[in-house]
């Protein structure tokens, strides 16, 4: 009987925490088609479904938007819903229900996409390429 009571509480206690994992990946070093960066980053951390961008305009691209738009920062930083989907990893949808941007990315590849919807229409187009690509797994 007290076996039967030691294998419940291993169980109880241990198994809730083997599926406790969690997986980053780290894409840096990324240009980008039409701005230029000192830093630009996306971290996507797919236990959380959080993606991360971090960047900072060198100053020539910080002065142009800087001229059409004054609450341009140097350095920014922002943060997105992602999900999985078909072996790509989207951004929830930014916009209209006619109309909607989410950045898609693949996993093992260094590009960064834009997907585009208008009425049902989809278009992608390559924004960046990033040199480094890390991935991090953390077990608890």
């Amino acid at each position: 009987m007290k076996e039967i009571r030691f294998l419940i509480f291993f169980f109880l206690i241990i198994f809730p925490f083997q599926g406790l994992k969690s997986e980053i990946i780290v894409m840096s070093k990324c240009d980008d088609k039409q701005d230029e960066f000192l830093k630009n980053e996306y971290i996507l951390n797919l236990n959380e479904l959080i993606m991360t961008r971090n960047y900072i305009y060198k100053e020539k691209t910080y002065q142009k938007y800087k001229l059409t738009d004054l609450s341009v920062k140097k350095s920014n930083s922002y943060v997105r819903n992602i999900y999985e989907e078909d072996g790509k990893i989207l951004t929830h949808k930014h916009g209209y229900p006619q109309f909607y941007t989410q950045i898609l990315f693949e996993k093992e590849k260094q590009e960064v996409f834009m997907r585009t919807v208008l009425n049902d229409e989809v278009g992608i187009s390559k924004i960046s390429t990033c040199k480094k690509i890390e991935k991090f797994e953390n077990e608890s």
